[in-house]
């Protein structure tokens, strides 16, 4: 099995995606240890001569930043941080996010400017080796000074409490630990504020999200262009000197690729009798594109913070300086995650008129895609299922970056609630799935209405896999299991997009 090296490089969302994808197990770079030692001794060496407190290091933590601590209490200081801010409540963290936690939360302590014991670190990258997965709850993180609580979960079994998950079962995490011969870690003073201050919740959210999103968003290009030759639409809205004019990169790349995805199609080609198509197939360049343009937006966002040290407070040995700042603090996620939110609503809210369309019996199409219609419902239902989807991704678009409630006695005053929007951006990313996926039924349907004529090579080769996991369907069915095949098909599906149209998303 491969290995992924953790370096000063730079890690990027497809190193992730092949780390999760295949299996990678973690090792750290020899000059990530000596950074993290260096940075260590450093600590060790200004305790034992400074004579000034130090914040969460010989003090109390928040609103406690007055209370001194005895040299003697410093490692139990740390030890009851972890324990008291567990506490986390609600669903569970998926699996896949937890473990990307642990990723992150090495990437950035790996940096040198923590403080922590090399053997802390370490035994972190054997619990992500080892798939041992923490158990940590989706409430109870403001954004602000980190994710203090879901952090404290994903650290807990370092000392040999909380719960994991190992081989799809949960365990106290003792029993897994002295399986493995883990004996628990001996903080030592500033690792506990190193393990809880920082934002790898609501990182491995986005990450987690931005895979997803990413093919997401070139399945929304693709099932559309399926949809618009189902439908007999019109190409001339997707003409290069239409984007041009208005400049927006995401417009003319989807016109771009679309034009390409339906390249070679008879149907798209066929004389019209009508001038104009509705606004969800016409604006199919502007409303996906508008969309596309804020993906990358928060994707650069999240490159920035997967890459960044976010614990505090922060150590410069080179410099012989520790200072407390606020790089916690998640403002910049929560506005990325709202942004995300509102432009995954957007393609789902587009596709699901599109769906409506190739329903309402016009172009030649049966009303509902039934050859009999009346002693059968055909696809008006999965219409409303969509519907429903739809607009509850519109209640989720309500930011939660406006928000903020005052804790710590006034001390942290101004919170991001960017874990909030996490764990709704999640939800909207899951539900545009769906709502892609009940296009997908209706179009392919549509499509068997236009034979002998064919869509594009690529339209065809898409729908002949789609067809081996979902049937045309002749008369009425139980549908909820095509949708949920429809959706399985979406999240296995390998998309092979013309080599020109790759890159971005």
């Amino acid at each position: 099995m491969g290995k992924h090296i953790i370096s000063s490089e730079k890690l990027v969302f497809d190193q992730v995606r092949t780390i999760l994808q295949q299996g990678l197990k973690i090792e750290l770079s020899k000059d990530s240890e000596d950074r993290i030692i260096k940075c260590r001794q450093y600590l060790d060496k200004k305790i034992s001569s400074q004579i000034e407190p130090i914040y969460g290091v010989t003090t109390g933590f928040g609103a406690l930043c007055n209370h001194s601590i005895s040299k003697e209490d410093l490692g139990l200081l740390q030890r009851n941080l972890v324990v008291s801010h567990a506490c986390g409540t609600g669903d569970e963290v998926p699996a896949d996010i937890v473990k990307l936690m642990l990723l992150l939360k090495v990437q950035s302590l790996s940096y040198g400017y923590s403080g922590v014991q090399l053997k802390t670190v370490q035994r972190l990258i054997d619990m992500f080796n080892h798939d041992v997965i923490p158990v940590v709850y989706q409430l109870g993180s403001l954004g602000a000074s980190g994710d203090l609580s879901p952090l404290a979960h994903m650290s807990l079994p370092l000392l040999n409490l909380g719960e994991v998950i190992y081989e799809g079962e949960k365990y106290p995490a003792s029993i897994i630990c002295d399986k493995f011969g883990w004996e628990p870690i001996d903080l030592q003073s500033k690792e506990g504020l190193a393990l809880l201050n920082g934002t790898q919740f609501m990182s491995a959210y986005g990450v987690f999200c931005l895979l997803k999103t990413f093919k997401l968003s070139q399945l929304a290009d693709i099932i559309a262009s399926l949809s618009l030759d189902a439908f007999d639409g019109r190409i001339e809205p997707f003409n290069e000197l239409i984007q041009k004019i208005r400049h927006h990169k995401g417009q003319m790349q989807t016109a771009q690729r679309i034009n390409k995805l339906l390249e070679g199609s008879q149907l798209i080609h066929s004389k019209k009798i009508h001038v104009q198509d509705p606004y969800s197939f016409r604006c199919v360049p502007q409303v996906h594109g508008a969309s596309k343009d804020s993906i990358n937006y928060v994707a650069y966002v999240f490159s920035n913070e997967i890459n960044a040290v976010t614990d505090n407070p922060t150590i410069f040995p080179d410099e012989d300086l520790i200072i407390s700042a606020g790089n916690f603090h998640g403002q910049p996620l929560a506005l990325a995650f709202d942004n995300l939110c509102i432009a995954l609503s957007e393609l789902g809210n587009i596709s699901e008129r599109r769906t409506y369309q190739l329903l309402s019996g016009k172009r030649g199409l049966p009303a509902f895609l039934v050859a009999h219609p009346g002693l059968n419902s055909g696809f008006m239902i999965p219409q409303y299922t969509s519907a429903s989807i739809v607009s509850q991704n519109k209640q989720l678009c309500t930011p939660s970056s406006v928000d903020s409630i005052e804790s710590s006695q006034g001390q942290e005053d101004h919170v991001s609630m960017g874990a909030n929007a996490a764990t709704k951006a999640y939800k909207v990313v899951m539900n545009l799935e769906r709502i892609l996926a009940i296009e997908l039924f209706n179009a392919a349907q549509a499509l068997e209405f236009r034979r002998p004529m064919k869509s594009s090579p690529f339209i065809e080769n898409f729908v002949s896999e789609y067809r081996k996991n979902v049937p045309f369907l002749k008369n009425d069915d139980v549908m909820y299991t095509h949708i949920q095949a429809s959706i399985d098909f979406l999240n296995k599906v390998q998309i092979n997009i013309p080599t020109a149209l790759q890159k971005g998303v």
